[in-house]
């Protein structure tokens, strides 16, 4: 079975330490790079073997690990739609290994491939070894899996408080948020069973008592009636077929009934009605759902009621920081909003306790006919917002933009093309980007590598110049001129096609410090352009909020 293994060249590039740039390069550069074998144009596979000879004859150095060569026994296995299901019988055989329990299947699973991960758990320990697999099972679907940020799974846990016992994510995904959490015993669900059961698995393996259902929690509530005390959540954003006219009435809608288009606060209000009274909730939610009109009223009541405490913009997206009221208990008068989570640890507690810390707004205030709650409108407010004016008018007025001097040219020059200088050999494809390299990208103008040598993604185009006859500034401000992108199959021509003026190589390094000047000023116009609409904002905030006055005199 092991001949037939096949790669990706995303798998080729983990095997030889390099970027998959260099890969890309190789296969463009090397006649006797090994052929695809099967996957698609886009997303060719090639032979494991055949590649491995490849690298050894070309004295590129590599190591197959015990974990990659078990990734790709499995993923040959079957196609990758079962390989979620693969990952997951790896993760039985690893929670039962050594307890007598085994009874596979062997028609079903391949005795080589299992004896394999009992090796690798034997030197690495079976939740290491499902970790090395599940990691890679997420990157070869990066695109269908969604999974919070290691950071902001840390950050979550650390605010819902140590030992919080008993621990619910109605969301579970893989599990991170549940593996943060440090409950003793974690309850989890997620619409899809096959990711549900690796969930499941990584929380065993990591020693933790565990409940799993694998069955979307809004319109099939696996735990109605539990009351955990603590819940987590990353649910899935603007879902539109999330249940609303079966869910019509539904006695979780606490708040209020969500409107269609707002999903998030539903999962809100599922997360409430699962956690005991004075229990923390922490969810994470889109930008949008702080200030979208239909979800005012709900937020709204949220506020009246005294259950949302806090919101904190992380990483592109906000935590809401909920507890379940108490009966009786007295409704805080503000929410903790802040656009920046560097201080929330510290804020987060002195604000449960009710002591009046920077970025908490009067709720009275937030009670509006909008009630947006998005962090950044309100972030002026801070007791800092003037300091920040006069730092970013400080900031504002050191823009210096010069232009170079520049005349009108009585002649014009012969070109040639990006095609004709590559076959000449004035310029060549690097593998790797090193000082004073060429590299321009879909997004970003051309520019010229300052620093250590780097590995560039595909989509960047690469360029390494003959110091003698081809100045690399000047290259890269006629490919800017040009509005130069990264080749694809169907923008390649247009690259080779790219005009480049014929100028001796002096001429060429005068034009080179006029093109290096031009992005300079182009780079300073687009910071005063920025500072100067933060500068407008700021001062109309700070003026309406007392926080600044006009100077008289």
């Amino acid at each position: 079975m092991e001949e037939q293994a096949t790669v990706s060249a995303a798998d080729i590039a983990q095997i030889a330490g390099v970027g998959r740039a260099a890969v890309s390069n190789w296969r463009r550069r090397y006649g006797d790079f090994p052929p695809p074998v099967g996957g698609t144009a886009s997303s060719p596979l090639f032979s494991l073997p055949d590649v491995e000879k490849w690298l050894r004859e070309r004295g590129k150095p590599f190591e197959i690990s015990l974990g990659d060569r078990i990734w790709q026994r499995l993923r040959n296995l079957g196609d990758d739609l079962s390989l979620g299901l693969r990952v997951g019988r790896v993760g039985t055989f690893l929670t039962l290994r050594g307890t007598g329990k085994l009874n596979f299947d062997t028609r079903y699973d391949d005795p080589e491939l299992l004896a394999l991960v009992d090796r690798f758990a034997d030197e690495l320990g079976a939740r290491e070894a499902y970790e090395f697999l599940c990691d890679r099972y997420v990157e070869a679907h990066s695109r269908q899996l969604s999974r919070t940020p290691e950071p902001v799974a840390a950050l979550m846990s650390r605010l819902i408080g140590p030992a919080p016992g008993v621990v619910l994510d109605p969301a579970c995904g893989l599990g991170t948020l549940l593996l943060a959490s440090g409950g003793t015993r974690l309850l989890g669900q997620d619409a899809d069973p096959t990711v549900s059961c690796i969930a499941a698995h990584r929380l065993l393996l990591a020693g933790a008592e565990v409940e799993m259902y694998g069955a979307d929690a809004l319109p099939m509530d696996s735990f109605e009636g539990l009351l955990a005390d603590a819940v987590v959540c990353d649910p899935p954003f603007n879902e539109r077929e999330w249940g609303y006219d079966e869910l019509v009435g539904d006695p979780r809608w606490e708040y209020g009934q969500p409107p269609r288009g707002e999903p998030e606060l539903a999962w809100v209000q599922h997360c409430l009605a699962h956690v005991k009274p004075g229990g923390p909730v922490a969810i994470r939610m889109p930008l949008a759902a702080a200030g979208r009109r239909t979800g005012r009223r709900i937020r709204g009541n949220l506020l009246r009621a005294g259950a949302l405490r806090a919101i904190v913009t992380v990483g592109g997206a906000d935590l809401w920081l909920l507890r379940r009221p108490k009966p009786g208990e007295r409704p805080p008068s503000r929410l903790l909003l802040l656009a920046d989570p560097s201080t929330v640890e510290e804020q987060w507690p002195e604000h449960l306790r009710g002591a009046e810390v920077p970025g908490a707004v009067p709720i009275i205030d937030l009670l509006d006919e909008e009630i947006d709650l998005s962090p950044a409108r309100h972030q002026a407010r801070d007791e800092h917002a003037g300091k920040a004016f006069l730092e970013v008018r400080r900031r504002f007025e050191g823009i210096r933009p010069e232009l170079p001097s520049l005349a009108v040219s009585d002649g014009k020059p012969a070109f040639t093309t990006v095609a004709e200088l590559l076959k000449s050999g004035v310029l060549s494809v690097p593998e790797t980007v090193e000082e004073g390299d060429v590299v321009a990208a879909p997004a970003v103008p051309a520019y010229v590598h300052s620093g250590p040598p780097v590995d560039v993604e595909p989509s960047m185009s690469k360029y390494r110049t003959d110091p003698e006859r081809l100045d690399a500034a000047f290259f890269a401000g006629c490919l800017r001129a040009a509005g130069q992108i990264a080749p694809t199959s169907s923008t390649r021509i247009d690259l080779k096609r790219t005009r480049i003026p014929r100028l001796p190589i002096e001429t060429q390094r005068a034009h080179g410090e006029a093109f290096t000047r031009l992005a300079e000023f182009e780079d300073a116009l687009r910071e005063a352009a920025e500072s100067g609409l933060e500068l407008v904002r700021l001062g109309l905030a700070g003026l309406t909020e007392g926080q600044l006055i006009p100077e008289t005199g």
